[in-house]
């Protein structure tokens, strides 16, 4: 699915992304040490055990990840000019292996870019659900994006 262009989206638009995905110990294990993050929380299941949560927690960076990147077949897939940035991300409740976790955004503001007159800026509000409907990551993305060719 394509995403869509600057002059497509109105502020309040939603998206109930389709691909949901259960976190495996791999994800976790292959994304903690591919960028290099040692966490025991993230590694060591008896270090894990012995804490609050009584488990491996999953990186929070990869939950980040897997958050914007399941909106982007939805949302900026072929019409983005370049992601700017991402504000306001919080990560409510832990993400433990064996979670499924969905995700939703909401279009919170557009602006018209003074630079590029072909292209706009849009804010995305991503979030993350667990199975439990708890909301376990969110953020605004602001994303330049083209608008749709005359």
């Amino acid at each position: 699915m394509p995403g869509r262009y600057f002059d497509e989206w109105q502020v309040g638009d939603t998206i109930a992304h389709d691909i949901r995905r259960t976190v495996t110990e791999t994800d976790n294990l292959l994304f903690s040490t591919m960028t290099h993050n040692p966490q025991p929380l993230h590694l060591d299941a008896e270090a894990a055990k012995e804490s609050e949560f009584g488990q491996i927690l999953v990186n929070g960076t990869f939950t980040f990840s897997l958050m914007v990147g399941v909106s982007v077949g939805d949302t900026t897939l072929g019409t983005l000019v370049a992601n700017l940035g991402y504000d306001k991300l919080v990560m409510p409740k832990p993400v433990f292996i064996g979670d499924t976790l969905r995700s939703e955004t909401e279009i919170i503001a557009l602006k018209e870019s003074k630079s590029r007159p072909n292209a706009g800026i849009v804010t995305f509000l991503h979030k993350c659900l667990n199975q439990r409907d708890e909301i376990v990551c969110q953020c605004e993305r602001a994303a330049l994006l083209l608008k749709k060719p005359a």
